[in-house]
């Protein structure tokens, strides 16, 4: 019997090179539920991120981890060879595909950082780091 990390994930799939932090967030959630770290340890996004989960995140239908009353959002930046210092955040789908083309002709994986975010009490993790590349089907 082997053991790969796609096996680990429910069905997922996960392409080579993703970084997971889930076991890093339970861990932090743990910290938070102990009394060990205080909600202003936890919900300290930064004013840049959350004006990104405001105005280009992907929503999802789980609750904030610390405040229940709002949905996380997903906020996605990239990092590349033809892209600013700073990255570029990703709106949607579509804007992803195409900066997937431009990694595959720069022969370079461009990376991909997604942070989950509270809107309403400033809950932020770093949930994956992935290379992005183009499917070679397309």
């Amino acid at each position: 019997m082997r053991f790969s990390p796609d096996s680990a994930s429910a069905g997922e799939h996960r392409s080579a090179g993703t970084v997971d932090y889930r076991l890093a967030r339970r861990a932090v959630l743990a910290d938070f539920r102990k009394g060990r770290l205080s909600q202003s340890d936890v919900c300290d996004a930064h004013p840049e991120l959350r004006r990104a989960a405001q105005l280009c995140s992907r929503a999802t239908t789980e609750p904030c981890p610390i405040c229940s009353d709002h949905q996380l959002v997903l906020v996605t930046y990239v990092f590349g060879p033809t892209l600013p210092a700073f990255g570029r955040c990703v709106a949607n789908l579509k804007e992803l595909t195409t900066l997937a083309k431009g990694a595959r002709r720069h022969k370079q994986p461009f990376i991909c950082y997604v942070v989950e975010v509270c809107p309403g009490c400033s809950w932020n993790h770093l949930a994956k780091v992935f290379p992005l590349q183009r499917a070679s089907s397309e």
